[in-house]
């Protein structure tokens, strides 16, 4: 006998996700402001600095949500994901600053690519993995698209994620998710040290060798080639029209973690039957 009837299961997979999505939108908002703060007492120590005063703690639950020009708090009714922003039109109630369209819009996201994995992967342990791998990825993309960083807390936990996944072996065995995202980070590593002795130019942080490295320890090296081969495609395309759209210079760093996150989504969801696919090509 069910507990739930599976629509039920279903509305609630994505009120619970929507619910994510606004603690998703705290944490790219504020991990990186936690991040700087640290390293400037850090270089301050260093230099033997008076450490910075700090007038109030902050971190991911204090202090609470307000609005960033006229600091006026945010109260409940208007802290429910979507509607809230809707029924105040995208405007403090306050001062009329204007909202971005990025907090709802991590919310809707998060939400709807939540309930497609619970439909993709069923209500088994498989999909309750898969929230952590979209959670994370998502909270990744957007801050690197801010910050051009991908923080170490982030990927190392979805690299631990994903081996704790493999243990299970939900995508791969535990074995080779080790030695696949410790081969994975090598080969980046030593992939941009040789480009950038021979061009002299960075052609991709450290963040994206943990980020690579952890979808090895979700997929294996078998998928790996699918990540960085889309991941380029994609940010090859994007990239040359966000250049012309914005006539920037050509020189102009744009970040790659986005464009690995995306395919590491793609792969998550259909990179088996893109590489049966690939390979029904060649009988």
């Amino acid at each position: 006998m069910e507990l739930i009837h599976p629509f039920w299961a279903y509305v609630l997979i994505f009120l619970f996700s929507l619910a994510v999505g606004s603690f998703l939108n705290v944490l790219i908002h504020r991990l990186p402001i936690m991040l700087k703060n640290e390293w400037e007492q850090e270089c301050r120590s260093l230099m033997n600095m008076p450490a910075k005063e700090k007038k109030t703690s902050f971190n991911l639950f204090w202090p609470n949500s307000h609005c960033p020009k006229c600091q006026a708090p945010i109260r409940i009714r208007d802290n429910v994901p979507i509607l809230s922003y809707l029924s105040l039109r995208g405007r403090c109630y306050k001062c009329n600053t204007k909202i971005s369209l990025r907090y709802p819009f991590i919310e809707l996201i998060t939400a709807l690519l939540t309930l497609y994995a619970a439909w993709h992967f069923s209500l088994t342990p498989l999909f309750l993995f898969t929230c952590g791998f979209l959670w994370l990825t998502i909270a990744i993309t957007a801050i690197d698209l801010d910050e051009q960083l991908i923080p170490d807390s982030l990927s190392y936990s979805l690299l631990w994620l994903g081996l704790i996944a493999s243990s299970f072996g939900l995508f791969t065995d535990l074995q080779t998710a080790v030695y696949s995202a410790i081969g994975s980070w090598f080969f980046l590593w030593l992939f941009i040290r040789l480009f950038y002795l021979a061009t002299g130019k960075i052609g991709m942080g450290n963040g994206d060798f943990k980020l690579f490295a952890a979808f090895g320890a979700w997929f294996g090296w078998t998928k790996l080639p699918l990540i960085l081969l889309l991941s380029s495609f994609i940010g090859a395309i994007i990239g040359i029209i966000y250049l012309r759209l914005s006539r920037l210079p050509g020189q102009t760093p744009i970040p790659f973690g986005p464009f690995l996150c995306l395919a590491g989504l793609v792969t998550l969801f259909w990179g088996n039957d893109i590489i049966k696919a690939y390979l029904s090509l060649y009988p």
